[in-house]
């Protein structure tokens, strides 16, 4: 009885579980790759690779074989560097990157901005890679470098070398303990004041929603934006 019952739980129809997972193997060996813009998202690369089309295995019945149909053709997949410019905290940049590298990997790695931290290890959960790109907070782990190309982009260290009313606030509104998820709500708040400059409570909690901060810093955030707005609007 109980080999009856295993031989069940091993089978799938007519076929065994050993002789599917096998089939299984023999697939992904021989899979086509058929869509390139998984591989390379952005276009304009400059070297390829090369992938033979193959068949995947066939079945028959109780048996399980493996065919190889000969190689019908050759498809080019672009997996090469894209080349972008890019403005940031008003400097010009021409670089080349590659199609996976984030827009926060290129300000950390390659220009030595290190404001965009990653507190949620790339998962657009933190906002502590926010910078401004065209006027819109973004998140800079979410946002792939070739998609940048025309750019204008916005970072914490820019804010603070303008002298924006906000970096002063928050120094004197104490919104920093460890000081890891500042750069962050800066830069949105900073975003937010280009929009508004007259914002409500509400409005700023709205805006801040999206940042996170370990040490609970929260309300003085809000006093903070408050009084950078007050001093954009000259004292009123």
């Amino acid at each position: 009885m109980g080999e009856g019952k295993e031989k069940g739980k091993e089978e799938f129809g007519k076929i065994s579980r050993g002789q599917f997972l096998k089939a299984a193997g023999l697939a992904v060996g021989g899979a086509t790759i058929g869509s390139t813009a998984l591989l390379n998202p952005c276009s304009g690369g400059t070297t390829t690779d090369t992938v033979a089309k193959t068949a995947a295995p066939t079945v028959t019945g109780t048996n399980v074989t493996a065919t190889s149909a000969p190689v019908t053709g050759i498809e080019e997949v672009s997996i090469g560097f894209s080349t972008i410019k890019i403005s940031v905290d008003g400097n010009q940049y021409q670089l080349q990157v590659d199609p996976k590298d984030t827009l926060r990997d290129t300000l950390r790695d390659r220009l030595g901005i290190f404001s965009p931290k990653d507190m949620c290890n790339g998962y657009g959960a933190c906002g502590s890679c926010s910078v401004i790109m065209n006027s819109r907070p973004i998140l800079s782990c979410m946002v792939l470098s070739c998609e940048c190309d025309g750019a204008r982009i916005e970072t914490a260290e820019g804010i603070a070398k303008a002298k924006h009313p906000i970096v002063e606030a928050y120094i004197l509104n104490s919104c920093a303990q460890c000081g890891y998820c500042t750069p962050g709500f800066v830069v949105t708040s900073k975003a937010l004041l280009d929009h508004n400059t007259n914002p409500t409570g509400e409005e700023i909690r709205l805006a801040l929603s999206g940042n996170l901060c370990r040490c609970g810093t929260y309300p003085a955030h809000i006093k903070a934006v408050l009084e950078a707005g007050n001093e954009l609007r000259g004292g009123r």
